[in-house]
């Protein structure tokens, strides 16, 4: 388990989701999977840290639109 910064934004499922064009299920998938980082609240649900979602976002973007295409 992670701790988030202080003063950072955590998205929810269905925000990540909508930022990837995905189903929220497949954000939860992709945290099980260890591809994104999640944190439980104490609730038990998943939170995304916002700086690492823009990251993977800018990551996978650039490789979309990279120089093969």
């Amino acid at each position: 388990m992670t701790v988030a910064h202080v003063g950072e934004r955590l998205l929810t499922p269905g925000e990540v989701a909508a930022l990837f064009r995905v189903d929220p299920k497949t954000v939860t998938r992709w945290a099980t999977a260890g591809r994104i980082g999640s944190i439980r609240t104490p609730g038990g649900h998943r939170r995304f840290r916002e700086s690492e979602v823009r990251a993977l976002l800018a990551e996978l973007t650039t490789e979309a639109s990279g120089p093969g295409l």
